[in-house]
């Protein structure tokens, strides 16, 4: 069975940091291109880093850049997150979601496996 589980989550104050993890089972992350996605309430969900759509370049939406950093660690088969200088816009459930190694992991489409989310809220 094909399953994606984030963890990480939970209640920081700006400024804080925390690292959310995406452990995989039933295939294997280094076989697929891996993004970091995000949906707020009432908003649309949004790609927030990408791994594995060119080699292991990492790739994020301007609003993250420099303060996020995704990564992954093959023998754990898990991804991670690692969320600086976190703002109150950064308030979202976070969810993992996998795609055909190459693919673009920025954006929803295509993205085929998909773990159910880690609510992050960072209070002003």
């Amino acid at each position: 069975e094909v399953q994606f589980v984030e963890s990480g989550g939970g209640l920081v104050q700006a400024g804080g940091s925390l690292r959310l993890s995406c452990s995989a089972s039933g295939f294997t992350l280094d076989d697929y291109a891996i993004g970091w996605f995000r949906q707020a309430p009432g908003k649309e969900r949004e790609g927030v880093a990408c791994i594995g759509h060119n080699g292991d370049r990492p790739y994020y939406r301007d609003s993250v850049k420099g303060r996020f950093t995704i990564s992954s660690d093959n023998a754990k088969n898990t991804v991670f997150l690692q969320m600086n200088s976190l703002k109150p816009e950064d308030t979202a459930v976070y969810y993992c979601a996998a795609a055909p190694k190459g693919s673009w992991c920025l954006i929803t489409y295509g993205m085929n496996y998909w773990g159910k989310g880690t609510p992050v809220t960072v209070s002003a």
